[in-house]
């Protein structure tokens, strides 16, 4: 069966030289705190200790430094094989929404720590160059999302009517807290701006019970998928055992498929095929991989 999908997380892919785009000319335009005192981490730590967690995602060649060089792929390339939400370099997501507008639904990355000058330049990066919504990543900033210093960003969201995509898991970084995206964080957000439509990135794990309460406690909360392989919603004692229940019943209508098809050597058939042999009435995965995205990003 061919189904229409919405991807909530694929990553651009590197351009014909094999380069990665990760950083626009205009360096100028970029709004960010830095940390020019902060020594660099330990080998094998912080972000690091990721390739000691999940060892079976990591090329052995590319660890050795052994790898050839990534295969590049140009962006009329990528569009004709997915429809996917962007993750990169604000002004480079902004140059491809540009070319491919019906496409891609990128959200802007802004710091917590830029105040007004973040939320000006986010307004900017809406209103100007036509990105869609607003990413917040705990991991990164080593600040949950609850914190006061985001809340201008999600009073713009609310003015300006786009979504946020919030990160919500466990985090392997460990020379940070491991619960900086506990769901808890979600719950103070929801309260204070209750028009805020806010997607529960990662879905939760290992706090999906958290997550599935939650997301019936508040109308504007839902979740993907992302960063999970789709084998596991399904297998008893992984945790998922709730999320998989009410995601085919009373919560049917939250939750969004993430393909993060570059962490497990899936194409997207492949993933989908996987969803499909999930215990999931047929109309439930439909919504998952298609409908709920539609109807929370309003594309």
């Amino acid at each position: 069966m061919v189904r229409k999908i919405i991807d909530l997380e694929c990553l651009l892919p590197p351009d014909e030289q094999g380069k990665p785009r990760q950083y626009h000319e205009q360096a100028s335009h970029r709004v960010g705190y830095g940390d020019p005192e902060l020594l660099p981490a330990r080998p094998g730590y912080g972000f690091d200790n990721y390739r000691n967690i999940f060892r079976k995602r990591v090329d052995p060649k590319a660890a050795a430094g052994e790898s050839k060089k990534p295969k590049g792929q140009s962006i009329k390339e990528f569009v004709e094989e997915v429809s996917v939400l962007g993750r990169v370099d604000n002004y480079v997501l902004a140059d491809v929404v540009a070319e491919y507008p019906n496409r891609f639904f990128a959200l802007a990355s802004i710091s917590p720590f830029d105040g007004m000058r973040g939320v000006r330049e986010f307004e900017h990066l809406i209103k100007e160059r036509k990105l869609n919504g607003l990413r917040v990543a705990a991991l990164y900033n080593n600040l949950a999302a609850s914190d006061r210093r985001y809340y201008p960003l999600y009073a713009k969201c609310v003015e300006l009517d786009v979504p946020v995509r919030i990160y919500s898991t466990m985090n392997y970084a460990n020379d940070r807290p491991y619960d900086l995206g506990h769901p808890r964080h979600l719950d103070q957000i929801a309260m204070d701006f209750p028009e805020l439509r806010i997607d529960a990135a990662l879905s939760g794990w290992p706090w999906v019970n958290d997550l599935v309460g939650l997301m019936r406690r508040h109308p504007n909360l839902y979740c993907d998928t992302s960063a999970h392989h789709p084998h596991y919603f399904g297998v008893p004692g992984s945790g998922w055992e709730m999320f998989t229940q009410f995601g085919n019943t009373l919560l049917q209508d939250k939750i969004m498929v993430g393909f993060s098809k570059d962490s497990f050597g899936l194409t997207i058939p492949q993933s989908v095929a996987i969803y499909e042999k999930l215990p999931l009435k047929d109309k439930v995965i439909e919504k998952w991989l298609y409908g709920n995205a539609k109807e929370f990003l309003r594309c």
